[in-house]
């Protein structure tokens, strides 16, 4: 008697599980599209990144071969630091690196400095415990890519703040190979320490001049950062939804074959029912 009352129970919670899972599954399939469209995405944006990088990357080093000619020493007490990252997530911790250089460099200053956040997930992760030192910050950045037109425009923006420092470090993460990167610094002086550098005779350069280029080469330097942090950006998100697309399959494997187990064991149950009754009867 107890049994034939229980036998109706199990058969109830072994079809709400069918269903339960029926519907995960359904839910995998559907981010394992989202996913695997999201990779194709990043894959196309990363040749493009990756042209602009290279073509960044002329200009930037010429800049600081230029400071190396010169001998010129930067040694910040007071930095201005230049956060580069962007407002877009499901990239691995590549944000998270910079925001820690950020940190440590605060740190290595003796708790001075100012923060300018380009973008809105370094800024989340700095304002939790160093928002007195974020004095800017910018949305939108690589929105549409890399562009020097918007760097400039950051660029003047920082400065226009006449932010009080003694040396600018613009921290971004460096593009290593499509599978790695590395969080890294750009110094760059200010104008008087660029101005007094021992070997800046040499290129006889009248102040007006130097003072264009002081600012052309901290726009500059700026692009470069932005640049390389976001073909960065762009291999670390076809990284991620790489993985995630294949982690997606392997559940999709287990459900469907827990969903077949579980649909073969329900008809098996339900033929025993209708054999035992008729052997009842």
């Amino acid at each position: 008697m107890f049994l034939k009352a229980a036998t109706p129970v199990i058969q109830l919670r072994q079809m709400a599980t069918l269903k339960e899972i029926s519907l995960r599954l359904k839910s995998v399939q559907s981010i394992a599209k989202i996913t695997k469209s999201m990779k194709m995405i990043a894959s196309t944006k990363v040749n493009k990144a990756q042209r602009g990088m290279e073509a960044a990357r002329v200009y930037g080093n010429s800049g600081i071969a230029l400071l190396e000619h010169t001998d010129v020493k930067v040694e910040p007490k007071e930095p201005l630091l230049i956060t580069c990252s962007s407002d877009r997530g499901l990239c691995g911790g590549i944000h998270s690196s910079v925001s820690k250089a950020t940190k440590r460099n605060i740190a290595a200053a003796g708790g001075k400095g100012h923060i300018a956040v380009l973008g809105q997930k370094a800024r989340t992760q700095l304002t939790r415990d160093h928002r007195q030192y974020i004095d800017l910050s910018f949305d939108g950045i690589t929105k549409y890519g890399a562009t020097w037109y918007e760097t400039a425009l950051v660029g003047d923006a920082i400065l226009a703040a006449k932010l009080p420092h003694d040396g600018v470090s613009i921290i971004y993460n460096q593009f290593k190979s499509v599978i790695a990167y590395e969080a890294s610094a750009i110094a760059l002086p200010t104008f008087s320490t660029l101005n007094a550098a021992p070997k800046l005779a040499a290129y006889e350069i009248e102040e007006p001049v130097l003072d264009n280029f002081a600012e052309f080469m901290f726009g500059n330097a700026i692009y470069w950062a932005v640049a390389e942090g976001y073909c960065s950006e762009m291999c670390a998100k076809r990284s991620a939804m790489e993985n995630a697309t294949k982690n997606a399959g392997e559940m999709i494997q287990k459900l469907t074959l827990r969903y077949n187990r579980g649909r073969q064991a329900s008809i098996t149950n339900d033929l025993i029912d209708i054999i035992t009754g008729a052997m009842a009867v």
